[in-house]
């Protein structure tokens, strides 16, 4: 099965994987450099992912649902519904913070673990999974302090290593400014299909409302 995987919840990345049961093959990928150019470069970067695998169709479409900013999130989501539906396809939604737990678990952790992204408003976007990567809790979007004191892979620790350390909480050294790829999304998406596990449905996890507001004198015409 070719699978097209898409997260933007943080950097831009796109992935075109061929999967075989639990076996997976990348055919290609891409990850932006830059956390703000997703509109910019996304669409470009799958268009030349699937030229270079011979104008191919993907049999589904995986994108990352977050958590993440409101901006970063809908266009992932945006151009995976429509991918998609044009090649009337399966799609499927996987929490953006999997794809981290997956690298996380290659370490062979002997207990549970945390995901941190940055989630900016000197916050951060959190899980804690089980030493085989399986969602222990979360998501959810808090103060470092707020974390469990234990080993903590992604960017978000790599930003607040010191508010982390004075919980109790250790930065895993690599892991420092990791952030959600679409290769390790869509392994995991493949994974979990062959374990006969559900994914999710494509509905964003914001965590918290959007930055944007309508002005007051707005709402009053809307209404």
């Amino acid at each position: 099965m070719l699978l097209l995987a898409i997260d933007t919840s943080a950097n831009a990345s796109a992935a075109l994987l061929e999967t075989t049961g639990a076996g997976v093959a990348v055919l290609g990928s891409f990850t932006s450099l830059v956390g703000n150019d997703h509109a910019e470069v996304l669409a470009p970067a799958i268009e030349a992912l699937l030229q270079d695998a011979g104008a191919v169709r993907p049999d589904a479409v995986v994108v990352g649902v977050g958590p993440g900013p409101f901006t970063g999130l809908r266009v992932g989501l945006a151009s995976a519904k429509t991918l998609a539906f044009v090649w009337d396809v399966a799609l499927h939604g996987v929490m953006s913070l999997d794809a981290i737990a997956l690298e996380a678990v290659a370490t062979e952790p002997t207990g549970d673990f945390t995901v941190a992204i940055d989630a900016r408003r000197k916050e951060l976007y959190w899980a804690r999974y089980h030493h085989d990567g399986l969602l222990a809790d979360g998501p959810h979007v808090s103060l470092a302090e707020e974390l469990p004191p234990l080993p903590t892979f992604g960017a978000g620790a790599g930003l607040y290593s010191e508010r982390l350390a004075a919980i109790g909480a250790t930065v895993v050294p690599g892991f420092d400014q990791a952030h959600p790829s679409a290769v390790s999304l869509g392994t995991s998406a493949a994974r979990s299909l062959a374990a006969g596990r559900e994914l999710l449905s494509t509905e964003p996890l914001y965590l918290r409302e959007s930055d944007a507001k309508v002005p007051a004198v707005m709402k009053g015409k809307l209404l």
